[in-house]
């Protein structure tokens, strides 16, 4: 995510034009490849059903699946990284790691899809965006590897010096492991680490004391909170990170307030404990929604009055600052009334 954003009318073309994006970029693709590339871990390689090109996208974007589900008819809409070349345009390529006891969308694709199959898209979309910068850590935690690695890829054609520590439990579970080699292993760039070999590992020994690096990181959350405690350097930008999972939230806020529609003017309260998304539906205002975590990113909703409090995974501190935009599937609001741009 990020841009920079002005008043209130560059909030409405931002929120306008993500809209039209997902809606015009909706379609089907097919499964060209299936192919396990570690323990627990396929990846598949997506086409367009007539070969044609596929919306570009750039390092840490991701696209929404319809994978199918065990006994219903429609099917589960699920997140993945797009981990692939952004340079061949005809197909996406995810990895997806088998989540015994996830939300059911990892043990469908590797259970119920197969090599030839036609699965709904949506996207790309991209939240965890690659910024400029002298130098790059990347830190990838098992199956976090995926947004990483067009980054890398990115640093590597840009000549940018990068490191990558990546840390999994053993390394037969580690995906991604070949490509990290083509694109730069031999040169002691990646440091591997799997906890059956190697014990803990001493993170806090990354921690880069130069402001002119610049921290990426995906994993699973206790990873990435330990990366985000590092902070900024003086001087420097505090580490950015994705998350597969939402974080533990603080709870809703205590008092109810009332949230505008401003297109439609239609207005509701927000009652402790109830979501905006839900209070919104209750007076006829739909709100695309997928993980209703506040970690997809697809309510994404501009803000044109009010003080949104967010609870989502996705901004960062300037952007929440900021408070030009908002995540309505769990952010709330810290003042009265909030007006939202739908």
């Amino acid at each position: 995510m990020g841009g920079d954003l002005g008043g209130g009318n560059a909030v409405i073309d931002r929120a306008r034009s993500a809209a039209t994006e997902r809606r015009a970029s909706a379609g089907t693709l097919r499964v060209a490849r299936k192919r396990v590339v570690a323990e627990g871990v396929v990846e598949l390689t997506l086409v367009s059903p007539d070969g044609a090109r596929l919306p570009d996208w750039a390092p840490g974007a991701h696209i929404d699946l319809v994978v199918p589900a065990d006994g219903a008819d429609a099917g589960l809409v699920r997140q993945y990284s797009l981990c692939g070349d952004r340079w061949r345009p005809a197909e996406y390529r995810i990895m997806v790691q088998r989540e015994a006891d996830g939300r059911g969308g990892s043990v469908a694709i590797h259970d119920r899809v197969a090599e030839g199959d036609a699965l709904g898209f949506g996207g790309p979309r991209n939240h965890f965006r690659m910024a400029p910068a002298a130098e790059y850590l990347f830190v990838a935690g098992g199956i976090g590897i995926t947004p990483l690695l067009p980054m890398i890829d990115q640093a590597r054609r840009l000549q940018q010096p990068w490191r990558l520590l990546y840390l999994g439990r053993s390394a037969r579970r580690l995906a991604g492991l070949a490509e990290l080699a083509e694109l730069g292993g031999a040169e002691d760039r990646v440091a591997v680490h799997a906890a059956d070999e190697l014990g803990r590992a001493d993170l806090d020994a990354w921690r880069p004391a130069d402001p002119a690096v610049r921290v990426f990181a995906c994993g699973p959350n206790r990873l990435l909170d330990a990366v985000e405690a590092w902070g900024a350097p003086p001087g420097g930008l505090a580490p950015r990170v994705e998350r597969f999972t939402a974080q533990v939230s603080a709870g809703a806020s205590p008092s109810a307030f009332e949230v505008v529609a401003a297109h439609s003017g239609a207005t509701a309260t927000v009652d402790a404990g109830e979501s905006v998304v839900d209070a919104l539906r209750r007076v006829g205002v739909d709100v695309i929604t997928s993980c209703a975590q506040g970690v997809c990113g697809t309510c994404e909703t501009g803000v044109l009055a009010g003080d949104p409090d967010h609870r989502d995974s996705l901004l960062d501190d300037a952007e929440r600052a900021r408070g030009d935009c908002m995540f309505p599937c769990v952010s709330r609001s810290r003042a009265a009334r909030l007006v939202l741009d739908l």
